[in-house]
């Protein structure tokens, strides 16, 4: 669908995971309303299993907004879970995740859809290595993100400087394609979607974002480590036992599976099979109902 200036107009679904943000949440929520305003999209909040009323608090908020929703479930299961279980939930064209904490603010969204439009990628992520980027960041944090860098780059060899900023954009396809087959919970999650997304050939691009993170943040020494070690199991799933590359083809015989169910579904209906294929037609009635899909994919 195109507007009166002939550019294509999309509907964005952003996607913002918080656990415990009771203090900050509203806050986000407003500004990707007033960001947002100028084109079709809804925010859906992923309560990570919040201890703080968190949920209450924005579900009290989202009564008034028809494109506001929020979901949740119990427990805590982590960043990464509280991403995948949001994007069920987007009906848009492009699918946006970001940060609740404000560190980015959300009319960087806008830079994100430009580029993606400019450059027909399918996936772009916010990169503090752009050229145009202008980041406040603290050094140690600065200096753990090049080392990560270099390690992801040689792993998987993504064309990307940046996969840990809090803002990225997926055609809703590549989520679709890719949320089935993947693991991981909390700490690498950005990686194991990216570098799948990759090895499916989905172009990656990043754009520029401006970042002001509190000079004294503190780096969680153990999250450093399961980052690492969630790295290492998704290199080792993907280069090692293949176990991406067996999901997929499970799930894509499971599709072509559906898909002949249908159509012998759809036969019987209209009582073709017989004139159409007669040949499986007289598989099945030996076969019995319980065995009719096995005589389809043999005639396949």
């Amino acid at each position: 669908m195109k507007n009166n200036n002939n550019t294509i107009r999309r509907t964005v679904s952003v996607v913002i995971p918080v656990y415990n943000e009771n203090e900050i949440i509203l806050e986000t929520i407003k500004e990707c309303l007033s960001c947002l305003k100028e084109i079709d999209h809804e925010i859906i909040i992923v309560d990570d299993g919040s201890l703080d009323g968190t949920y209450d608090k924005v579900q009290k908020f989202a009564n008034r907004y028809q494109n506001i929703k929020i979901v949740n479930y119990r427990d805590n299961h982590g960043k990464g879970f509280a991403v995948r279980y949001g994007a069920r939930y987007a009906t848009g064209d492009l699918v946006a995740f970001i940060d609740a904490d404000m560190n980015i603010h959300p009319k960087q969204i806008l830079t994100l859809i430009e580029e993606m439009e400019r450059t027909d990628a399918d996936v772009i992520v916010g990169s503090k290595r752009h050229r145009d980027s202008k980041v406040k960041y603290p050094l140690n944090r600065t200096i753990l993100s090049e080392m990560y860098y270099l390690f992801v780059k040689t792993l998987f060899g993504l064309p990307v400087r940046d996969t840990q900023v809090g803002l990225k954009l997926y055609r809703r396809k590549v989520l679709e394609d890719i949320c089935p087959i993947l693991l991981v919970k909390r700490y690498a999650f950005d990686i194991e979607i990216l570098a799948n997304a990759h090895r499916l050939g989905y172009k990656i691009g990043e754009a520029p974002v401006e970042i002001n993170m509190s000079l004294d943040s503190h780096v969680n020494k153990k999250a450093v480590w399961n980052m690492f070690v969630d790295t290492c199991a998704i290199f080792y799933r993907m280069k090692i036992i293949h176990f991406y590359d067996k999901k997929l083809e499970i799930i894509e015989n499971g599709k072509i599976l559906n898909s002949k169910r249908k159509i012998i579904i759809e036969f019987e209906k209209e009582k073709d099979l017989e004139i159409v294929f007669p040949e499986v037609a007289e598989l099945i009635k030996r076969l019995g109902n319980d065995r009719k899909l096995e005589g389809v994919i043999k005639y396949g």
